[in-house]
């Protein structure tokens, strides 16, 4: 099952696969453990880790972080419309939202909106302050829609 990675280079194996599989489930895996479970060298494998890396398939490692732990219990989807004189500005608005440190995620989409913005913050006054500070007092802004996440499950592609 091999299948090209994004810039075309060599292509991904089954072992590949597994070892982002792997290192997806659990992103402190150690090299010796990795290389067990896939059947190979401990030298090969974190020679394929780091190749995985370089070739811009595996992009970071990070730490999973529950929100509610931190404080920030209320999380929302707020769809986000810009004015149509304003589609110059998409960049311009993506890093005002990338600069918010409530701001999780921002997705910009095709379709009726432009973008989906994904807050964690403390309560529901913490989302009507963003919402009025950020969005609409931006005049690129024409309409938001926000939603409350009762519950979030999230799974990257599996290789």
């Amino acid at each position: 099952m091999a299948s090209k990675n994004i810039q075309g280079d060599t292509p991904l194996d089954e072992i590949d696969h597994e070892l982002i599989r792997l290192l997806q489930l659990n992103a402190r895996t150690t090299n010796a453990d990795l290389a067990s479970a896939v059947g190979i060298a401990q030298s090969t494998c974190i020679s394929r880790v780091r190749s995985l890396v370089t070739r811009g398939v595996i992009s970071g490692f990070s730490a999973n972080v529950e929100p509610a732990q931190l404080g920030l219990g209320s999380q929302v989807l707020i769809s986000v419309t810009l004015r149509a004189g304003a589609r110059a500005h998409l960049s311009d608005f993506m890093q005002q939202m990338r600069e918010r440190p409530e701001v999780i995620q921002v997705f910009f989409l095709g379709g009726s909106e432009d973008f989906i913005v994904h807050l964690a913050v403390k309560d529901s006054d913490s989302v009507r302050e963003f919402v009025l500070e950020n969005l609409s007092n931006n005049a690129t802004v024409a309409s938001t829609r926000t939603n409350l996440v009762f519950e979030h499950f999230h799974k990257g592609p599996l290789a």
